[in-house]
């Protein structure tokens, strides 16, 4: 109980850090939102309603930076991220509801696959190892040495240009409107298949590689050994055993993707001109929309550090070493 509560304390203390950054870095960052909101409208904008602008985003120079921070702070609390300048006059809540679950969905599965898909083959090789499988890893290696841009161009000019089996871009046909019609859904699917596949290609390699490794490792340990000696037999040993204190870094690492998957791939969404929440980041920074990068950057760290508090609890589950109090 202990550990659980100086990890909580540390959580709170790496939220309250996080957020504190997050108001101040987008303010650091050259240029002004509001006019590149005025560029954007080409000089249509009277001064009335440029400062009015000003005074509605709080951006105004009567208005302090300590202001601004602890409005940030009031609003945070009651849900407001306020407006967002890229796509005003929508609220950066709606904006982020209607990205997300295009991110979650892509990345998430696409992240799964690989994990279970690299943690099955890293166990596998490495409890079998010195036969022909190993030889796959230069293979899978190269392939997640690819940059994911690179890797997703490389699937657009393949099988959407030269081949043209899939979109090239998109989240869904323009014929259709976002519902949960079947229609709909499929027609989600099939735009999401190939930068799915890209992400899980570029990605499977590495799962694998750190399976591996550490199946190699644990496989030499004398309760491994133990194991065979009473007669168990070999797939037991290979998962109740090796795997399951082999597979320990791997559950930091899936924690941490976990909390990124709220990020999204951004390469791989701009790529794609997947409308997920990654996508939406880049056009937030590219405008220095203030309220939507903010919304963004909260998600994703808070993310993080749920994932982070679940790594925690699996940790005290898989591995009795760190439950301190014994």
């Amino acid at each position: 109980m202990t550990f659980l509560l100086r990890r909580f304390v540390f959580y709170v203390v790496t939220a309250w850090a996080a957020i504190t950054l997050n108001f101040f870095i987008p303010r650091m960052l050259p240029g002004n939102p509001v006019q590149s909101l005025i560029n954007r409208y080409q000089g249509q904008l009277s001064t009335d309603a440029t400062q009015a602008l000003y005074a509605m985003f709080g951006l105004d120079k009567e208005t302090s930076v300590w202001q601004q921070y602890l409005d940030y702070w009031g609003n945070l609390f009651q849900g407001d991220f306020g407006l967002s300048f890229t796509y005003f006059p929508t609220p950066v809540a709606e904006v982020i509801e209607q990205s997300i679950p295009w991110t979650l969905i892509l990345v998430g599965v696409s992240t799964l696959i690989s994990f279970v898909l690299g943690t099955l083959a890293g166990v596998y090789i490495g409890w079998r190892r010195g036969r022909w499988t190993d030889s796959l890893l230069p293979v899978g290696s190269f392939f997640s040495a690819i940059p994911y841009f690179w890797l997703g161009l490389i699937a657009i000019a393949v099988f959407a240009v030269a081949w043209p089996v899939f979109p090239a871009s998109g989240g869904y046909d323009g014929a259709f409107v976002p519902s949960w019609d079947a229609d709909f859904i499929w027609s989600a699917v099939y735009h999401g298949l190939l930068p799915a596949v890209t992400i899980v290609v570029s990605s499977v390699a590495g799962w694998a590689l750190g399976m591996r490794n550490m199946t190699v490792t644990v496989s030499s340990e004398d309760y491994v050994t133990v194991a065979h000696a009473k007669g168990l037999k070999e797939r037991t040993v290979m998962f109740g055993y090796a795997a399951r204190n082999a597979i320990l870094p791997n559950i930091s690492g899936f924690a941490l993707s976990l909390g990124f998957i709220v990020g999204g791939t951004l390469v791989t969404e701009i790529v794609f001109s997947y409308p997920g929440i990654g996508y939406v980041l880049y056009q937030g920074v590219s405008s220095k929309d203030y309220p939507l990068m903010q919304g963004v950057f909260l998600i994703i760290t808070l993310s993080v550090l749920v994932a982070n508090m679940l790594a925690d609890l699996a940790y005290a589950a898989l591995d009795p070493r760190t439950r301190q109090e014994g």
